[in-house]
């Protein structure tokens, strides 16, 4: 933790918060998603049961498993990173990470034609960007 009367403290207040946000975002998120397989694979089925993407709905929701509990992970790593050496480079990977997630996310949405979910999804990527541009500010 730099000190707290120093302009690299400025900084890194709102790096740890984006990164500690991400973290619980998708680490929550994830898990969720492998505690409730079954309900959430339930769901997502009926979601996309008119779209282009209904016979694939397994994969995607193994791939955004995977990227949601990757990105929760790499960022909070980030932070005790931050915490402990203030190097920004994992949280920042998870940052990224999460960004491709919420896409993925956003994509499906749409796809299911969806909007107000999609819409939803717009002040977390907003919020992701402000995280990957921070992180690489060192």
């Amino acid at each position: 933790m730099p000190p707290f009367d120093s302009a690299r403290f400025t900084l890194w207040v709102p790096q740890l918060l984006c990164a500690v946000f991400l973290a619980i975002l998708f680490l929550q998120s994830g898990l969720d998603k492998v505690v409730d397989w079954k309900g959430n694979l339930g769901w997502l089925t009926g979601h996309f049961s008119k779209s282009p993407l209904k016979g694939v709905v397994t994969p995607m929701l193994a791939v955004i498993t995977l990227m949601e509990l990757a990105s929760g992970a790499l960022s909070a790593v980030g932070a005790v990173m931050l915490l402990v050496n203030g190097n920004p480079f994992i949280a920042y990977l998870g940052a990224v990470l999460s960004a491709l997630s919420l896409l993925a996310l956003f994509f499906g949405q749409r796809m299911a034609k969806e909007y107000a979910g999609a819409a939803v999804l717009v002040p977390y990527f907003v919020v992701t960007l402000a995280g990957v541009y921070l992180l690489r500010l060192t």
